[in-house]
């Protein structure tokens, strides 16, 4: 079994543990309605997904 020859640093340990963060969502403009989607996905407000109607998008009921 491998055993270290040396002990870790502080410094080192710390370092590695560093690099793990959260990258932000690369958005896109929907070109049917223009609003913000995530890329190679169908569009939640309007349905549409390389300029075909895949889902048909949800109806708002009017708050009164």
């Amino acid at each position: 079994m491998a055993v270290p020859k040396r002990k870790t640093s502080k410094q080192r340990k710390r370092t590695r543990a560093a690099n793990w963060k959260l990258t932000a969502p690369n958005l896109v403009d929907c070109p049917q309605c223009h609003e913000k989607k995530l890329s190679h996905q169908v569009c939640g407000k309007c349905g549409y997904y390389k300029n075909n109607l895949i889902i048909e998008p949800k109806k708002q009921a009017d708050a009164e």
